[in-house]
């Protein structure tokens, strides 16, 4: 069984935007991670683009990185061959590849991708989707590299797709630059306990 990871570039007030070049998201100041960089975050990036993983993500987040990485091979290889599975109900091909469109009941689709054989699945980004992933249940774990700065953007990484839900930290590190690198890992129902 595979497991779905969602791996995020947030603020301290919650915001997920894309940390690259500045036409990538231009709903928030621009290459904001370039200057919370060091060594040790570096490594930690790098760790987890050297996993074997497939992709899973929106049709946004695809869009931009259809234009981006196939001519930066040099920065990640593994993106360029890992199979991308895209939640879209418009497009149906492209010449990015290997990539698999699921359309219809994505939450459905992508809870079945999880129980065939194959590595884990990585989401960056996809901000939609990552609310239908949470809102059904189907997030294993969460990867956050989160940034001493407020963004104030829309685009919440906990908003209305949030479920009640344990998590126990698997991995953390504090890099230089005050960046936390935090993996949580679910672990089952909030446990309550009467005063």
């Amino acid at each position: 069984m595979r497991k779905i990871n969602v791996l995020e570039f947030v603020s301290l007030d919650g915001v997920i935007e894309a940390p690259g070049y500045p036409e990538e998201d231009t709903s928030g100041p621009p290459w904001w991670i370039r200057m919370h960089s060091d060594p040790i975050s570096s490594a930690a990036v790098k760790k987890q683009m050297d996993m074997p993983v497939d992709l899973l993500l929106g049709r946004r987040t695809f869009d931009l990185w259809a234009q981006f990485w196939p001519q930066h091979n040099d920065i990640w290889p593994g993106v360029n061959s890992a199979t991308k599975y895209v939640a879209s109900n418009t497009v149906t091909s492209h010449e990015w590849q290997p990539s698999v469109f699921l359309n219809g009941d994505i939450a459905k689709k992508i809870a079945e991708l999880k129980q065939q054989e194959g590595p884990d699945l990585h989401v960056y980004g996809s901000a939609n989707l990552v609310q239908t992933l949470m809102k059904h249940d189907l997030v294993d774990a969460f990867w956050l590299k989160i940034f001493p700065i407020t963004l104030g953007g829309e685009k919440r990484l906990f908003a209305e797709g949030t479920i009640p839900a344990a998590f126990k930290v698997t991995e953390s590190t504090v890099t230089s630059k005050g960046v936390i690198f935090v993996n949580y890992e679910r672990a089952g129902a909030v446990q309550t306990r009467s005063l």
